[in-house]
């Protein structure tokens, strides 16, 4: 799993909803063969975001910019 490197049980739990409301929003833009690579993705997407973003939301929001091809932060 992608969040293994957060030592930090509140990060972990913080990855975790911030990976279920990244999925809610694009699980329905995504297609069954696609579906299990995607939420891989976006989950190493989170993970790489957890240290720097400001909560949850922005965690969520973070991910799902980068995964969309928009993001640019770090």
């Amino acid at each position: 799993m992608p969040f293994s490197t957060l030592a930090d049980p509140v990060d972990f739990a913080r990855a975790e909803g911030a990976l279920d409301a990244a999925w809610r929003k694009i699980e329905p833009e995504i297609t069954a063969i696609e579906r299990e690579e995607a939420r891989a993705h976006l989950a190493r997407l989170v993970a790489n975001y957890a240290m720097v973003a400001l909560d949850e939301e922005d965690l969520a929001i973070r991910a799902l910019e980068r995964f969309k091809g928009g993001g640019t932060k770090p």
